[in-house]
This record gives C-alpha cells, sequence and structure tokens, in this order.
C-alpha cells in the first residue's frame, strides 16, 4: 500500500502522521533519537488518548550509537497499601471498571528519565508539540472516531470523561476537532516549573519537571482524587516512584541480536519463538501458505502457555527465562507440534512448577474483541542512536481527574485478581505488560527499533514482520503490509483474560483455499477485514551503516506514518 521511505540522514515511524511530524522536527532541530523519541511519545498521548494516556505507562528501550543498550521499564507498581486479595475477597475475583486498577503512573517519569540521560534537550522542548496539540486541538480521523463511538457508553460512566471526551453530550465525531485544555495546563506546569530551576542547569529543570508531577501539585491532585473515588494510590506512592533501569534480554538469531524488555511484560516471547521457529526449520515452506501458517501458529501457542505459566514481574516472581530459551526447553515445544493437526487448546506446563491457580484458564463465551489501547514510536539518528517505546493506557476504563486532563494508568487490568498466579496482583508489584518494544542489531552493523499496539497481537505480528523481512526478503513496508494471522487459543492479557480454544484469526486478503485447508487442520477461523487494526500496527526503522541509508515503514492498519530523509 505504501513505498519503503529510504533516506540517509535520520528517520522515525509513529503510530501517528502528526507524532512522526513532531519527532522529525526535533531531529532537524539538532536533537537526537531519544529527544525525538519523546516527543513523539508524549505527543501520542495527546493524538491516541483512547490508547495512550500522558499518566500511563511508557516502556522504553534505547541503543546509543556508541553501543550499549538500556531498557526503562516505564511501568508503575500497584500501590503499596493495596490488599492483594481484595479482588478474590469482594469482588469474585474480577477486577471492576475505575481507579482501583489504578498503578503508579510511569510515562512522566520514564520520559524525563531517557532525556536526562541519554538526551540533549529541555523537557519543554520535546513537549511542545504535545502541548499544541492539546491546546489547539486536532482533526479526528477514523480510527479515533470509531474508537470514541465505540466506547461512547464506557465515558458515560464518570462526569469527568464526559465533559473531555464528549464536550457536545456526545462522542466527538470524524473531522470534528479535538481539544484537551487541561492536559495541556497540566504539561505546561511542568514545563513552567523547569523553566524557574533552570538557572541551576539542564539536570536540575529536568528535575522540576519531574517533581511537579510526581511531589507537587499534580501529585497532591492525583491522590485526592484516588481517595474521593475509593482508590489506594496515595501521595507517598508517587512521591518515591523511579522508573527502573533493566538490562535487555538478549537472544541470538541468526546473525541477529535479538533485543527484548524483560518478562515484566511480553517481550521475551519473540525472541522464544524465533528460536522455536529456528528449531522448526522453515525449509520448503512457502511465505503464508497453510503449512506456514499453522507451524507458526503452533509455535506462538507454545510460547504463550510459557508466558501464562511463567512471565511476572521478575521482582517478585522466579520466572526462569534460562529454562525457556533452553534448547531442551526448545526441542521440546516444537516437538510437541503435529504438522496435520492444531493444538486444541493451550499447551501444558512442561515443568509442572508454576504457581498459576489451576481454574485460571477457561473457555469463553463472550466474543472476541481487540484489546483496546497502546502506540508505538521508534527513531534512529545521524548518530546511530536508535530509540524504542510503546506508550499506552486507555482512556475509558477510569475516571479522569477533573482539571488535569489525565487518567492514572489503569495498568492493572494486565494483573490476575488472584495473587497466586504468576502475573497476580500484589503490593508493589507491576502487572505483566502486553506493550514490548524491541530492537534488533545484525553483525554486519544494522539496527531496527520495532513494535506495535495490539496487546496479543503484539508479539505475533512482530514476529510475522521479522520472518516476512529476514526469512523472505521483503523489503520493509512490504513486511509491515503483507496479510497477517494471529492465534487467540490462550487466556487474553485485559480483564476478563477471556480464553478462546483452538481459535484464530486471519485478515480476509488470504485465499479461500486457505481458510479450508486450515480448517481441515483443526484449526477454528475468524476472518478480520483486508487490513485490520486486530493484528496489530508494527512501525520500523532499519539503518544500515554498510549501505549508509536509513529504510522505514509504518503500517497502513492504523494512521501510523514514517518520514525518512
Amino acid at each position: 500500500m505504501r513505498p519503503t521511505l529510504y533516506g540517509s540522514r535520520h528517520a522515525v515511524s509513529a503510530g501517528h502522521y502528526l507524532a512522526s511530524a513532531a519527532a522529525f522536527s526535533i531531529l532537524e532541530s539538532g536533537g537526537n533519537a531519544v529527544d525525538a523519541g519523546c516527543c513523539a511519545g508524549m505527543a501520542l498521548a495527546v493524538l491516541h488518548p483512547d490508547e495512550v494516556n500522558f499518566a500511563g505507562v511508557a516502556p522504553i528501550m534505547i541503543r546509543t550509537g556508541a553501543g550499549k543498550v538500556v531498557t526503562i521499564a516505564g511501568l508503575g507498581h500497584w500501590p503499596k497499601s493495596f490488599p492483594k486479595d481484595l479482588f478474590m475477597r469482594e469482588y469474585n475475583g474480577t477486577q471492576p471498571l475505575g481507579v482501583l486498577r489504578t498503578v503508579v503512573p510511569a510515562a512522566p517519569d520514564a520520559w524525563i528519565t531517557a532525556l536526562r540521560d541519554f538526551g540533549t534537550m529541555s523537557f519543554g522542548d520535546v513537549a511542545a508539540a504535545a502541548i499544541r496539540f492539546a491546546k489547539e486541538g486536532f482533526g479526528v480521523g477514523e480510527f479515533l472516531a470509531n474508537e470514541f463511538a465505540k466506547h461512547e457508553e464506557d465515558y458515560r460512566q464518570w462526569p469527568s470523561n464526559v465533559k473531555l471526551f464528549q464536550p457536545e453530550g456526545r462522542a466527538v465525531k470524524l473531522n470534528e476537532r479535538f481539544v484537551q485544555t487541561d492536559l495541556a495546563a497540566t504539561m505546561q506546569y511542568m514545563v513552567d516549573e523547569e523553566h524557574a530551576a533552570a538557572t541551576k542547569g539542564r539536570d536540575a529543570g529536568l528535575a522540576a519537571a519531574r517533581t511537579a508531577f510526581y511531589a507537587g501539585d499534580i501529585a497532591v491532585r492525583i491522590a485526592e482524587h484516588q481517595r474521593e473515588e475509593g482508590g489506594y494510590l496515595t501521595f507517598d506512592d508517587l512521591a518515591n516512584f523511579h522508573s527502573r533501569y533493566e538490562d535487555p534480554v538478549i537472544t541470538r538469531w541468526r546473525d541477529f541480536q535479538v533485543l527484548t524488555c524483560g518478562p515484566w511484560c511480553q517481550g521475551p516471547m519473540l525472541a522464544q519463538a524465533l528460536l522455536m521457529v529456528e528449531q522448526a526449520g522453515l525449509d520448503g515452506l512457502k511465505h503464508n501458505e497453510p503449512a506456514y501458517i499453522h507451524l507458526i501458529t503452533e509455535i506462538l501457542k507454545g510460547a504463550f502457555a510459557d508466558r501464562e505459566y511463567h512471565y511476572g514481574d521478575p521482582l517478585f516472581v522466579d520466572v526462569g527465562l534460562d529454562t525457556l530459551f533452553s534448547a531442551e526447553h526448545i526441542k521440546k515445544r516444537v516437538g510437541a507440534i503435529d504438522p496435520k493437526a492444531a493444538m486444541s487448546d493451550m499447551p501444558p506446563d512442561l515443568y509442572h512448577n508454576s504457581k498459576m491457580p489451576r481454574d485460571a484458564i477457561t473457555p469463553s463465551e463472550a466474543p472476541w474483541e481487540r484489546d483496546p489501547d497502546t502506540s508505538y514510536l521508534c527513531v534512529v539518528d545521524r548518530w546511530g542512536n536508535a530509540f524504542s517505546a510503546t506508550p499506552s493506557d486507555a482512556s475509558w476504563r477510569a475516571p479522569v481527574v477533573p482539571g488535569l486532563g489525565i487518567v492514572p494508568s489503569g495498568r492493572g487490568t494486565q494483573s490476575r485478581p488472584d495473587p497466586n498466579h504468576p502475573s497476580g496482583v500484589a503490593p508493589g508489584k507491576r502487572p505483566r505488560l502486553t506493550p514490548n518494544p524491541a530492537i534488533l542489531l545484525r553483525d554486519d552493523g544494522s539496527v531496527m527499533p520495532f513494535g506495535a499496539p495490539g496487546g496479543d497481537a503484539q508479539v505475533q505480528a512482530m514476529l510475522q514482520v521479522v520472518l516476512n523481512a529476514f526469512h523472505f526478503g521483503m523489503d520493509i513496508q512490504e513486511a509491515i503490509d503483507a496479510p497477517r494471522f494471529m492465534t487467540m487459543s490462550f487466556p487474553n492479557s485485559f480483564a476478563p483474560y477471556n480464553h478462546y480454544p483452538g481459535l484464530m484469526g486471519l485478515e480476509g486478503r488470504f485465499p479461500s483455499r486457505t481458510l479450508d485447508d486450515l480448517m481441515t487442520l483443526g484449526h477454528e477461523i475468524e476472518q478480520f477485514p483486508a487490513y485490520s487494526r486486530r493484528l496489530a500496527s508494527v512501525e520500523a526503522v532499519l539503518y544500515q551503516p554498510n549501505t549508509g541509508f536509513f529504510r522505514s515503514g509504518a503500517d497502513p492498519r492504523q494512521p501510523a506514518y514514517a518520514i525518512t530523509v
């Protein structure tokens, strides 16, 4: 649908064209990839208010031109006073919508941490575009208009959400201007506090902007609102929070290093799936033929099973990635795949050591729906710095804080209500996140930050794009555009954690005979539109030093765009 963009100076790809334009402006004015990435990330919190919140999550991965790789979790933990048995004791193992899902907002701290340690500009510099989009408004496109309409009744649960998202008493419609005055003022307050402290240096200014949110007037109002609504997030939770630097998970695949975040998110699944692909072998398999789709689907079922049985905050859970990535485990998982028959359900735990409750996996009767949030952005600059981030958090699950225009992170929706589950709720523990920025490093020096929104479809789409590009030889945009498929044969990451044994979805561009062959193998099929956001929205920038070119692509399944010069 679009060409791969080639350039030789710098490149950005983001989930909204205005975010890409804002980041590109930063690059053109001399900023580096981190400056531009933080700019785009904060802009997405304005431009994708259905999927990203300024007070949400923002997992970040940075690879400097000198070769240093870091991840910033950008994910908050449950309030320290949260009763871990609350959902089991009072809500019959369910999570009600509202403030009880709130974890500490991590995104503002993550952006400022990245800027302080790896950027060159001020918070005010990189937040300027987001503030302008919020204050002046922007035209609502088709994707956002559809999301506003879809959640029209959800927003009506709280007067503050109605005021912001339905100013005319109805959902904001296609081509109307959407303005977020309170959010603009919140961000501007942080800029003003930075400016007041800037005489003491750049770091002091950034610290002041952070303090304004986490220990200043914004924090006071967030804590007051939580108390008014019956939540547990306190001023102390905010004041004592700092995003963690954590080592990336580094895995060898062919002539690549695959860099993902840790098992506090689903990122390591991508590396495990690639290891399983290599063990199984793709020789003789044609792209998107039934045998190929079947093999990749069954591989993903195994990776999702290990996520369900073992993944959780590694500060609380012994995940055992070394075991899951071991040659023995990979061989066992692949050996369980029948090339002539689909697994009817999620594969078993091979080690029988998971603490997952026995009743955590039950089939669901409710229709499958797309997971409701997240965006993505990536940047590579002229110095070889690469930035990959997946900001997120929906605005319809909990109330907007009046006067601030933000919804403190409701990412608790990805913790299980039962504290005995590996990703179960606990005070100070992080949910198991779906957003998972990644970077590929090739032995020839090439670097590719990439990622996607899409909940449980993220890793599945990312895997297919990697194989499209680096096994089947497609150019970046072609690899992104190609028809996709996904399995839903595992418990969903979002409450109420629906599970659909044997179900898979395919975009409408697959021939009918492919669907027939897959059903003959035992797959239950749901067909999606030709280009469906249900199957995620992958953005990528590939920098190849040996050619001097940046190659970038953006997914047409969402209003994502790349800019490269």
